[in-house]
């Protein structure tokens, strides 16, 4: 049976030792991480993007660059405490509530076909929910101790596929994976 969903992808940093910010949510050890003009890959990924799906506190901070990272992308914050949109972004950027899988069933119906997930808690919940497609980790080499986790407990076991492995003359190391689907894990593990 076809997917009925868009679909759903990560594209992230994370310190050696698995953090995607500062336990404050600051990102000043990942924007001094290099000198490098390399993208590292982002502008190829987000070409092939129509949604982006942020949670609230990286919409928050994301509301703190300038300019606007997103000019001209579909915005959707994911969000059940949030009450409003900055005015000034009304157009770009639109709040969704509920479960995750009915901001999947929403983003289907209103013709979304690629969707970048960004948020800890949230690529955590879309993953727990077997909807995450595939995993673009970038790994900074540092290690900053603490922080915001990129990965928590989804409450049983995900397989990934390793797609690909590219290191960046910054010393980057960029690794994708294919989540694979559930129904595959169940059909492995029954026949071990």
């Amino acid at each position: 049976m076809p997917n009925p969903y868009p679909r759903f992808s990560v594209f992230i940093a994370a310190s050696l030792d698995g953090f995607i910010a500062r336990a404050d949510g600051e990102l000043d050890w990942l924007l001094g991480a290099t000198t490098s003009t390399d993208d590292h890959g982002y502008a190829a990924y987000m070409q092939g993007i129509d949604t982006l799906l942020l949670g609230r506190n990286t919409y928050e901070k994301v509301l703190s660059f300038d300019p606007w990272p997103y000019a001209g992308k579909r915005v959707v914050v994911m969000s059940n405490t949030l009450d409003s949109i900055a005015p000034t972004l009304a157009a770009e950027v639109s709040l969704q509530r509920g479960t995750v899988r009915e901001a999947a069933a929403a983003l289907a119906a209103s013709g979304t076909s690629s969707v970048y997930v960004d948020g800890g808690k949230l690529i955590q919940s879309f993953l727990a929910e077997g909807l995450i497609d595939t995993l673009t980790i970038t790994r900074i080499p540092m290690l900053i101790g603490n922080g915001i986790p990129l990965f928590g407990d989804a409450g049983h076991d995900i397989r990934l596929a390793h797609l690909r492995t590219t290191t960046y003359e910054s010393g980057f190391v960029q690794s994708t994976y294919r989540v694979i689907a559930a129904s595959q894990n169940d059909q492995a593990s029954t026949a071990n």
